[in-house]
């Protein structure tokens, strides 16, 4: 519990200055001390043994007596086992949930703000958008909201494949179809198409990278049929995007095709600091430490033989612009995992030439995969990937089936609205309350139960709160001035969890971990699961009582909506 680590250390600076222990000696075992089945904090007194020759246990108890009275009215102090045990009083919990409960923005606090560079999504134009893209997409919308949230300015940039070889490939088979029309063309089948043919035929191919020349000469009847690919692309991804309710727009598209011009400059800014060698027939640069399986020297292909770009081209253009262009001090890349080493050397290289200094903040956000209930990468029967339009809207059909079996009295002008939030936000938290460099297992069953660690879950509870104040005819908003008291131990623990919203936000940030916060929004829902059993609301032995516990019951309701719209998911009223 940061608020009460916070307020423990003026006392605990007197008490071990007291014992003769330096702050930077115990000060880390206090910040780091994390909640115990019998305390809020428990700080560990194991390791100070080896500095005062004592045992943990006499340790802690010399502690105790140093800190006397001196926290009274804050927290109750204790020792087991070497532990040195605090436990927050209910004066101290009580004014800590109310500031919460009765603050506009349940005390999130605002941050020094910086400019934020977000690359995520990232689908290629002329495929469809696919569950691979999956986590890079909602994880980086997690990631804009939260950063958002705490005062910073966010940029998200969609960097989608929208230039080079495979456009003179896909123009080329356009114009092999004399009567089809660009709004007839189906996503699905005509790149495979394409691609087979520059596979198969030799003249097609050639006629492919001629194209690419006069695409990326700016030929004028060329650069009319590539904007409309680009825009058919767009209406798809956008559906995709409505579906799953991000942050993405048309004004966040970064494609290949804006950072073309640049490509040149960044051959040119390498080779004038003497980093560019060949190797091959190519223009590469030999970042310093890389070595391939064979122990060799591992290149970082600029240019390659055949005169085109490569990726990491793109990338090191893209740094350009955003450290000189949009003055970005921190970019995000919100890439699968199998990318590290790419970025990594891409952000050495950058460093090295000039490109960015120190104080700029380069950081690869990796995920891991999307799995089949068969433990290999989620895929159709067939073994093809599966469309993400397609994955959201079974989500919909299945959520709709779950809600009439629990609630067949909801009206049918509700049942959409609601069956989206529901089964789309179960999609997105499955995904989210995964620790992100981890794989996962889709399962249907389980991410649109209404038990455990699931969107649902939390969605009911929210539901539950609201269902509350319905049969009271009270507005939420007139509980959010209650005096509020904590004479019951579950209140008590209700208001714990409320308390740590802030904290749990914060943790998530730092770490870039939106399952951080998805964890912290479960624990609150089973907190509020366990009080709403032990202690009556509408029914409560006094109306002092009823209020006080309206009052957490919006506090809950509350983080809950905040939490998880955060985290890019609604929360519906009734459901």
């Amino acid at each position: 519990m940061r608020d009460m680590i916070e307020d423990i250390r003026p006392a605990m600076l007197a008490a071990m200055a007291e014992i003769g222990i330096a702050e930077d000696v115990w000060s880390g075992l206090l910040a780091g001390s994390t909640d115990a089945a019998h305390a809020d904090v428990a700080m560990p007194c194991h390791t100070l043994a080896q500095v005062l020759r004592k045992t943990p246990v006499a340790i802690s108890d010399d502690i105790e007596n140093a800190l006397g009275d001196s926290l009274a009215g804050l927290a109750y102090i204790s020792t087991v086992n070497g532990f040195l045990n605090f436990t927050a009083t209910p004066g101290w919990l009580t004014e800590r949930v109310t500031a919460v409960v009765g603050d506009e923005r349940l005390n999130v606090g605002f941050e020094e703000p910086r400019t934020i560079v977000i690359d995520y999504s990232s689908p290629n134009v002329a495929k469809r958008m696919h569950v691979g893209h999956l986590r890079s997409t909602v994880i980086g919308d997690a990631l804009a909201r939260m950063l958002a949230h705490k005062g910073h300015e966010v940029i998200g940039e969609n960097h989608i494949g929208d230039w080079g070889t495979p456009f003179g490939m896909l123009i080329e088979h356009y114009l092999d179809f004399e009567e089809l029309e660009v709004d007839d063309i189906d996503l699905s089948s005509f790149y495979k198409g394409a691609r087979a043919k520059f596979d198969r035929d030799s003249e097609f191919a050639e006629r492919s990278r001629n194209r690419v020349v006069k695409l990326q000469s700016r030929d004028q009847d060329t650069m009319i049929l590539w904007r409309k690919l680009v825009n058919i692309s767009l209406v798809h991804f956008n559906e995709v995007y409505e579906l799953l309710g991000v942050l993405l727009t048309d004004d966040d598209l970064a494609g290949e095709s804006k950072y073309e011009e640049l490509l040149s400059s960044v051959v040119d800014r390498l080779e004038e600091a003497g980093m560019l060698d060949e190797s091959d027939g190519a223009a590469v640069v030999f970042a310093e430490g890389w070595v391939n399986r064979e122990g060799e020297p591992l290149p970082l292909i600029i240019k390659k033989a055949d005169g085109g770009f490569n990726y990491a081209t793109t990338d090191l253009a893209c740094i350009i612009d955003r450290v000189e262009v949009i003055g970005s001090t921190e970019f995000l890349y919100v890439v699968g995992a199998e990318q590290a080493q790419h970025f990594a050397m891409v952000f050495e290289v950058a460093r090295e030439a000039g490109f960015m200094d120190d104080s700029i903040a380069a950081i690869h956000v990796p995920f891991g995969m999307v799995l089949g209930t068969d433990g290999k990468k989620l895929a159709s029967r067939g073994g093809q990937a599966i469309s993400l339009k397609d994955l959201l809207e079974e989500a919909i059909r299945r959520a709709e089936a779950a809600i009439l079996e629990k609630n067949p009295e909801l009206p049918e002008s509700e049942l959409r609205t609601v069956a989206e939030m529901i089964g789309v936000g179960a999609v997105k938290y499955a995904d989210l309350s995964t620790e992100r460099t981890k794989n996962y297992v889709f399962d249907w069953n389980r991410m649109l139960s209404f038990e455990g660690n699931t969107a649902p879950y939390l969605q009911y509870a929210h539901a539950r709160i609201c269902s509350i104040f319905r049969r009271a005819n009270l507005d939420r908003e007139s509980a959010r001035n209650a005096s509020i008291s904590l004479n019951h131990p579950n209140e008590r623990s209700l208001a714990r969890a409320i308390i740590g919203f802030a904290e749990a936000l914060d943790d998530a940030i730092d770490s870039h971990s939106p399952h951080r916060l998805a964890t912290y929004l479960h624990g609150l829902a089973q907190s509020f699961a366990s009080f709403y059993e032990s202690c009556p609301v509408l029914i409560a032995e006094d109306e002092a009582t009823r209020v006080s516990r309206l009052a957490l019951c919006d506090g809950v309701a509350r983080v809950l909506e905040n939490g998880l719209g955060l985290l890019g998911i609604d929360v519906p009223e009734r459901m």
